[in-house]
């Protein structure tokens, strides 16, 4: 664990609202998974975040969250599904890309 994140949640107090940085660390989740979270509904930022902007995330929500099981779960869920399709697609396009040139060696040897 990244040792600022771990000074971060050994705080007696910590603040009312999170960074999605500080948000992953308290969730157990890694920085980059935060957006698929949002993404899928399962996370809410506060307010009306700018889709390229910061989101904060209340502290108490997290808590909850923390300790719901079912969550957990669907969070996990969400992440594979997430890798899953955007593998699907990198091999798709490999495919794709290999059917191409057979496709014109092909025609180059008819010619």
């Amino acid at each position: 664990m990244n040792p600022d994140i771990e000074r971060f949640l050994n705080l007696r107090h910590l603040p009312d609202r999170l960074t999605a940085t500080e948000a992953a660390g308290k969730l157990g989740v890694s920085p980059h998974e935060i957006p698929i979270l949002v993404a899928k509904g399962l996370l809410k930022p506060l307010g009306h975040p700018a889709s390229n902007g910061p989101k904060f995330f209340l502290t108490a929500t997290l808590k909850d969250l923390e300790r719901d099981e079912k969550w957990h779960g669907k969070a996990a869920d969400a992440v594979q599904e997430y890798w899953r399709h955007k593998n699907g697609r990198k091999q798709d396009s490999a495919e794709t890309r290999q059917s191409s040139r057979l496709q014109t060696q092909t025609a180059d040897s008819e010619s």
